[in-house]
């Protein structure tokens, strides 16, 4: 069968150009904010004072990547974030997941207050919050990798729980009517028949979780205690004030490229999960 192409509506599309425009030169800037980086990490000193950084004249320096992950300990910075990134997207569906279906699908006393909580909790910038988690913090005596990995998970779950109850809602109950009917439990039903068809938004959720994660700042500036607790965020902060003294920038710009890749991949890999996550549900019944 041949396809038919549509007629492009010029009218419509005419309309659109000021958008086009906009965007187009909001990808082309970064772009080649991106490519100058990239050259600069691969550039010495001199030459990114210089102006010279794409002329590449002394060739490429990639010795600048193994002195920042090596001498200026990008590797436990990156480390740090991927331990944190990983243990609280797992953490937070671990707990979000069942809350949101459980709030979807059951009604009982206070879950309507359970989730108008969830949604105030959601709306509270996290930095209003630091200065009275670090007060209990400091009474309690909680402190190092766990007590920052609980603080992401919880920061995380209003989010997530909201999040994965507008896509319970589009599920058919007929799939937990055959379930029991099968003779499965309800926590079996949730884990191996429910969970499963909201994939592509656990996905993306995750993903969102992930990069909130990888990038926070303010929480590990206040709560690390040490160099080997640091993730990337506060890291790339101490780099930039040692270069003050050292004066490698080339190894600084091969740090900020480093730190950057994760979240890179996962948009150039992963864009049709979070488009799909974003609009997809579902079988309504």
């Amino acid at each position: 069968m041949k396809r038919t192409r549509s007629k492009i509506n010029w009218g419509r599309e005419l309309r659109f150009i000021p958008g086009y425009l906009v965007v187009g030169g909001y990808v082309v800037f970064t772009a080649v904010m991106l490519f100058w980086i990239l050259g600069a990490s691969l550039s010495t000193a001199r030459e990114i004072f210089q102006g010279k950084v794409l002329e590449f004249s002394s060739g490429f320096h990639f010795e600048n990547y193994v002195t920042a992950w090596q001498a200026q300990n990008v590797s436990v910075f990156f480390g740090n974030s991927l331990l944190y990134s990983i243990t609280s997207c797992a953490g937070v569906l671990l707990i979000a997941a069942p809350a949101a279906y459980v709030l979807n699908r059951w009604r009982f006393i206070g879950s309507r207050v359970i989730r108008y909580g969830l949604v105030i909790a959601m709306s509270v910038p996290a930095i209003m919050i630091i200065m009275p988690l670090y007060t209990m913090a400091v009474k309690w005596g909680l402190k190092g990798r766990i007590l920052l990995i609980v603080l992401y998970i919880f920061l995380r779950v209003p989010y997530t729980a909201i999040y994965l109850t507008d896509f319970f809602a589009t599920l058919s109950r007929s799939y937990e009517e055959a379930a029991a009917i099968d003779g499965c439990s309800p926590s079996k039903t949730f884990w191996v028949i429910m969970l499963p068809l909201i994939q592509p938004a656990v996905i993306t959720v995750t993903i969102f979780n992930f990069l909130s994660v990888w990038n926070e700042f303010f929480m590990a500036l206040i709560f690390t205690s040490s160099e080997s607790m640091t993730p990337v965020g506060v890291g790339l902060l101490q780099l930039v004030n040692s270069m003050k003294y050292s004066g490698n920038y080339g190894a600084l710009f091969a740090a900020v490229i480093i730190v950057f890749l994760p979240t890179f991949i996962l948009y150039l890999f992963m864009s049709r999960r979070i488009i799909s996550g974003v609009t997809a549900g579902g079988i309504k019944g």
